[in-house]
């Protein structure tokens, strides 16, 4: 590309941009306030949706049908829809990325993002207007997926590729700190309000502000994203890393082998983030045995531990390499699935230590669990690629887990949610080994 001339895709809004930002540097570095700003404004959102998901909407939504926990999993199933969505989102914002540039796709991603969560806050109840109520709450969350899809940026692949060679792990952990940051701002919010409101105004605007603040959340990660992306410095640096959208069917058809066995390896990790979050919180309510107050407030606390652990897995894999510090978490989440369903029947005790020891061993996992194979992408395919493993892997890994455990759990017993966990481990360690048995050079490891 003609730097001189600009972008042929580019707005003439971000052609601005760039004059403004001309001469800052794509360094790692400078990368990480925005990647992290990202990342946290994305997970908020679905955490903040997830904890309305057992609070409120079983309430509101699903009165008519009978039971606590038949209720919740009605509410789960219409979670897992963003999840679903999120690959239709990515190849339609693959294709406004190629149009008009990546401004203008974050830009309509955002707030797509912050205004279908926030636009949540303003449904009424099932007893207000019936099951259109609850098709309206479907269809914002399915556009919370497809407005994910269309968050991908190629921030965080740029950063650990411009990364020194000796801290690629350290950069490729920094995104993943969003996750517990995002979590612990929604759990927070809603731990004030269920904690400090009558059951009738928390049910009746209590949970609508949580839901507000992620408008506010996704405009301030506009502009820290923007400020990045409306960089000439950052457009140079994609071209040279070739982390320039692609067409998608051309894409799997060279590369699909790679994002198949690359959606298994965060596996472990992803099974783990909504078990350790969002279904605890699930049982409580449907076993009526802790409020969720009490509960929100410990799992605020156990996001530090997972900080920490994201923290160490950058450490551990500078020192052993990706590849064996992802087999160390998936053996940590391979033990803790044994304890867990112990853990959970001790009641009150039990249960805290779960989720110290959830939060940090998921910390360790999911701290290296993005982009884990994208040096095994060609790079001309590298920025489409990972976008779409990342996309299966949360799917196949996190759509349905809330929903699957606690249907499990509440029919065949506590044991189930071991046995979930096991299962994404196991995935996890099989796909590590597989990808290293048709990588003679180890670059999964790097």
């Amino acid at each position: 590309m003609n730097q001189e001339t600009g972008n042929p895709k580019s707005s003439s809004m971000e052609d601005d941009a760039r004059d403004i930002h001309r001469g800052e540097s794509s360094a790692p570095s400078n990368l990480s306030i925005g990647v992290v700003i990202g990342r946290t404004s994305e997970f908020f959102d679905f955490f903040v949706y997830g904890i309305a998901s057992v609070l409120v909407f079983p309430r509101l939504m699903f009165p008519f049908v009978d039971g606590e926990t038949n209720r919740i999993l009605c509410s789960f199933a219409i979670f897992s829809l963003a999840f679903v969505a999120r690959p239709f989102g990515s190849l339609l914002f693959m294709w406004v990325d190629r149009a008009y540039g990546r401004g203008t796709k974050l830009t309509i991603a955002l707030f797509l993002l912050g205004g279908s969560t926030a636009a949540v806050a303003f449904l009424p109840s099932y007893d207000d207007y019936g099951v259109a109520v609850i098709v309206m709450l479907a269809i914002f969350r399915i556009i919370q997926g497809v407005a994910l899809g269309g968050a991908w940026d190629g921030l965080a692949s740029l950063s650990a590729l411009n990364a020194p060679a000796n801290q690629r792990g350290w950069y490729a952990m920094i995104p993943q700190l969003g996750a517990p940051i995002g979590f612990a701002l929604a759990a927070a919010l809603f731990c004030y309000f269920v904690g400090n409101l009558s059951d009738e105004d928390f049910l009746s605007w209590g949970w609508r502000y949580p839901l507000f603040v992620a408008f506010t959340i996704n405009v301030v990660a506009l502009f820290a994203r923007l400020r990045i992306v409306a960089t000439p410095a950052f457009e140079q640096a994609l071209i040279e890393r070739e982390l320039e959208p692609r067409f998608v069917w051309e894409t799997i058809r060279t590369q699909g082998k790679e994002i198949l066995i690359g959606s298994f390896v965060p596996l472990a990790a992803f099974a783990t983030i909504y078990l350790v979050t969002i279904f605890p919180l699930s049982w409580s309510v449907a076993t009526d045995k802790r409020g969720p107050a009490d509960m929100l407030l410990w799992q605020v606390g156990a996001s530090v531990l997972a900080v920490l652990g994201i923290i160490l897995s950058g450490l551990l894999a500078d020192r052993i390499g990706r590849s064996r510090e992802l087999l160390f978490g998936a053996l940590l989440i391979a033990l803790f699935a044994f304890a867990a369903p112990f853990l959970l029947s001790l009641g009150e005790a039990g249960q805290n230590v779960f989720l110290l020891v959830g939060f940090f061993v998921l910390g360790i996992s999911f701290g290296q669990s993005s982009g884990a194979v994208a040096t095994r992408f060609a790079p001309a395919f590298r920025y489409t690629a990972s976008a779409f493993t990342s996309d299966i892997a949360w799917l196949i890994g996190a759509a349905f887990a809330p929903l699957i455990v606690l249907a499990l759990a509440a029919h065949l017993g506590i044991w189930a949610i071991g046995a979930y966990l096991l299962s994404g481990a196991v995935c996890t360690a099989l796909a590590l080994l597989l990808s290293r048995s048709q990588d003679p050079a180890g670059s999964v490891a790097r």
